[in-house]
């Protein structure tokens, strides 16, 4: 019996030696859980059971378990390795075979998709053509390299100050002359190729109105765009010779304030198109801008681009606008327009939301990372690679966003080391190695003790 005994020592020992042995192997592996070997004394049953003084027959290894502890975080600069903080696992698939990793070596492939550094597709929310997550459809994530195509402006956004204790301007405006309006403002605004445009707005204190109101608030708003009137960039007088010239002929607005300085009302001027809302929007419809180029033949004179504007036209919406009598000030100014974009560079957050951003100064959600997690993850079959898949000890798998329930967050440009702490690994091998040496006494002395007996007379 005390060779089976030592034999079931030196076998399990062994198999010690083994984990800890893999552990050690392991320690720089991104990801990995280190593993445990657990042991359980074995006791001979008769019929009846076991009695109170039954020797034991040894020692069984009952279990090697992996203990899913974090490990450390170490920042790598590659924007696409994954960390999770916490709970959970990423989700890969490999032609529809699904596992799961803690290992975040992430990239793309020649098609854009997000794999790891066995191919296999990192899962998750991918969007629709809208650029709006599809939420609970769970896809391969891919990015989009292509260049972003441009967007034609629809709508300027302005919120300005004019000063009220400006001077009315004694000459008759001219952009040329900066005597002739008190305050001016440009903006960039885009046609459907992409092009820029400055869009300029002057602004012209309107004299005192003979009566009753003690003071004037309202102000002549001219605008142009690139120079010269959005509509007709050129015109030509009769000849002989006939003469082009640069129309600069803007459009024109009144814009109303209220005696405390709120805006109150705009009108259009002439042939300047209606505004679309009276109490601060400007309206201009396609065929009111015509987007322009430097003439080849003669760079003071602008001529058609061949681009269109927006199809529906852009709105320039200056509600929340003041007179105050402060100095002028554009106090918030955007539109929405932008010209074709390069693929500059990616970005991920905490809750796995993939940003691209373009060369543009446009950014675009391109999916978000979804992590899993189960009930008994010990219970999750290890099939290397630094993955393991379900099975029916671990239960389903509930699936997230980072940092949702109980989910951990995601740290991108990182990655999680190994846990396995090498200190008390070193110690277990030592501890191992004592084991199979005093199961091979144990063998010894039985060997020692038979022989005794074999040599009786």
């Amino acid at each position: 019996m005390s060779f089976n005994i030592g034999l079931s020592g030196l076998r399990s020992a062994t198999s010690d030696l083994n984990v800890t042995g893999n552990n050690i192997a392991n320690a720089g592996t991104a990801g990995f859980k280190q593993s445990r070997a657990e042991f359980a004394d074995v006791y001979s049953a008769s019929v009846n059971g076991v009695g109170k003084n039954a020797i034991g027959s040894g020692v069984m290894l009952s279990s090697v378990s992996q203990l899913f502890n974090q490990g450390n975080i170490n920042n790598t600069q590659n924007a696409l390795d994954l960390a999770i903080n916490g709970n959970g696992f990423f989700q890969t698939s490999n032609n529809g075979d699904v596992s799961y990793t803690r290992a975040g070596y992430f990239g793309t492939d020649r098609d854009g998709f997000m794999v790891n550094n066995f191919g296999y597709k990192l899962q998750g929310y991918a969007v629709d053509g809208n650029g709006n997550l599809q939420n609970g459809v769970i896809n391969d994530l891919k990015i989009q390299t292509a260049s972003q195509a441009p967007k034609a402006t629809s709508q300027v956004s302005q919120a300005f100050n004019l000063n009220s204790t400006n001077a009315v301007p004694v000459n008759v405006f001219d952009p040329a002359d900066p005597t002739s309006y008190n305050s001016a403002t440009s903006t960039n605004i885009y046609d459907g190729q992409g092009n820029s445009h400055v869009m300029t707005q002057y602004f012209v204190k309107n004299p005192n109105p003979a009566a009753p109101a003690p003071a004037n608030n309202q102000w002549t708003m001219h605008l142009l765009i690139d120079g010269v009137n959005p509509s007709t960039p050129t015109t030509t007088t009769a000849g002989p010779p006939p003469v082009t010239s640069a129309n600069k002929t803007p459009y024109s607005y009144t814009v109303d304030f209220s005696p405390a300085g709120q805006l109150t009302g705009v009108a259009s001027i002439g042939a300047a198109p209606a505004p679309s809302d009276p109490n601060g929007i400007f309206n201009f419809p396609a065929a009111s801008w015509t987007p322009t180029e430097a003439d080849p033949t003669n760079p003071a004179l602008r001529v058609a681009n061949g681009a269109n504007a927006n199809a529906d036209g852009f709105t320039v919406d200056v509600r929340g606008s003041t007179q105050f009598a402060s100095v002028f000030a554009v106090n918030s100014v955007s539109q929405d327009g932008y010209t074709t974009g390069q693929l500059a560079g990616l970005e991920i957050d905490d809750t796995g939301v993939i940003f691209a951003r373009y060369t543009n100064g446009q950014s675009k959600v391109q999916g978000q990372v979804i992590l899993a997690n189960f009930a008994n993850t010990q219970g999750l079959t290890p099939v290397g690679k630094t993955a393991w898949v379900q099975s029916f000890a671990s239960g389903e798998p509930v699936v997230g966003t980072p940092r949702s329930g109980t989910l951990g967050a995601l740290q991108s440009g990182a990655l999680e080391d190994s846990n396995v702490e090498l200190s008390d690994q070193l110690v277990n091998l030592i501890v191992a190695q004592r084991n199979y040496q005093a199961n091979a006494k144990t063998i010894e002395t039985e060997s020692a003790i038979t022989q005794t007996i074999i040599n009786l007379r």
